[in-house]
Parts: C-alpha cells; structure tokens; sequence
C-alpha cells in the first residue's frame, strides 16, 4: 500500500499564553493521498484554516506531527501552493501573465519558459488577452482565476485553498468551481480545501472531513460518492449533521 502523500497525527494547536491558552484544533489525524480533493467543513471557529495554515507551514502544531511524504512540515514551501479568499493576493505591480509567470522565475526557470507556461495558464484559465493587463484591471472572479493558474504554474504537490470562493457573486462562484474541477482533472494535482459550504464541499471533494465546534475535532470523514442521488443524500446528511434542528423547548 502506497503512503500518503500528506498525514497529520493527532495534531493540536494552542494559542494565547500558558495561564490562558486557547485550543483551536485537537487531537487531529487524517491522510490524503495524490490526487485526491479531500475538503474540510464546519462551523465557524472550528480550526479549519488553522489546519491549512499549519498543513502550509505557516504554523507549528503544539503537539503531534504533520508529514508530508513522511517528512514533518516546519516551514512553507513551493511544494504546497496556498490560495486565499482575499483578492489582494496578487503582486499589483506585476501584469497577470507575470504574477503567474513569478514562482517559476523564483525557481530558477527561464524567462522564456515561465512566459510560456504564464501564457498556456491564461488560455486554461479562461484569460486570453489579459496576459498584460494589472489586477486593478480585473474583476474579483478574474482575480480568482490568476491566482489559481499561479498557483498551478509550478505545479506543487499539494495545492491549499482557504474558501478562495466565498467573497464572489453566486454566479462566479458556480463558474469558479466548475473551472477548478477542469483544472483538476486536466493536472490531477492533489487538493486541501476549506469551505463553509456544504453544497460546495459536495461538489469540489472526493473525500468530506467534518470537523467538530470548536475545538475541532474530527468528527467523520466522509466518501462523496459519483451517484447524483448519493450525492444529494450525503448533502442532506451534512446538513443534519451540521445544522441539527433546534431543541424543543
């Protein structure tokens, strides 16, 4: 049996000080294997980005490891590409076609090569003649979309989205969704994304993880099955799971 290619072990992360800590996640173990589009959902305040960002290096779990090919993470790198919901994640100062182009010349890519590659993302990404323009230029969706093709460009192993889509219009974010899937299935890169929505977590993950109030804990991991129907059962099992009926009083 083939290793994951990502694993945490009974992650916990404290924050605050020693009189006062405060617990965002405990006792978190899952696995993701290549390829796979595992998605993370709960309520507010469960530690779903927190996970992210120590799943990106960005934060040191206060106990337990995170491994990727079985090294612990302890800092970012460029084999985990991370995309956030926030449109000002793009360097204003660069033309799209050179935001994309950017962490291929970080890695020692010719100009000509990571132009080129810039320019096949922005076909792919539904951008074709806004290779020159700046993200002022650009609509929030548009935006979305540079991003995305940036984070493909190198491409890293394990792709990190916290709720990149939840700032956009309805209609953008349909689009923006269909268009990660295409991606997806055009690069087969392997994907951790954090949603609030359980409707989006049933269309973009092959794998659900459902994390508990907070703290978060995980409290199941779920198969998304390819069966319309299954699908719309497993939605409606979220929501009950999620979203319990109020008490009686």
């Amino acid at each position: 049996m083939l290793s994951p290619l990502l694993a945490l072990k009974e992650v916990s992360v404290h924050f605050g000080t020693a009189n006062r800590p405060v617990t965002a996640v405990e006792n978190v173990s899952f696995s993701l294997s290549e390829g796979e589009r595992l998605v993370l959902v709960g309520p507010s305040g469960c530690g779903k980005s927190t996970l992210l960002a120590t799943v990106g290096g960005f934060l040191r779990p206060s106990a337990g490891h995170v491994l990727l090919d079985g090294v612990p993470v302890r800092r970012p790198g460029p084999d985990r590409m991370m995309v956030f919901q926030e449109f000002d994640q793009l360097l204003p100062w660069k033309s799209v076609a050179a935001n994309i182009a950017y962490p291929l010349r970080l890695a020692g890519v010719t100009r000509e090569v990571a132009s080129a590659r810039a320019e096949a993302l922005i076909h792919q990404v539904g951008l074709t003649g806004f290779g020159d323009a700046f993200p002022h230029m650009l609509s929030g969706g548009m935006k979305m979309r540079v991003a995305i093709a940036r984070a493909l460009a190198a491409p890293p192993r394990l792709l990190l989205m916290d709720e990149p889509f939840a700032a956009l219009d309805a209609l953008t974010r349909r689009r923006m969704q269909e268009e990660l899937l295409r991606l997806w299935h055009e690069h087969v890169f392997t994907l951790l994304f954090v949603t609030h929505s359980i409707e989006e977590a049933v269309l973009l993950g092959s794998r659900i993880l459902v994390l508990s109030p907070h703290p978060g804990r995980v409290q199941a991991v779920l198969e998304v099955p390819e069966d319309r129907a299954a699908r719309a059962a497993l939605q409606a099992d979220l929501h009950r799971l999620l979203l319990p009926e109020p008490a009686d009083v």
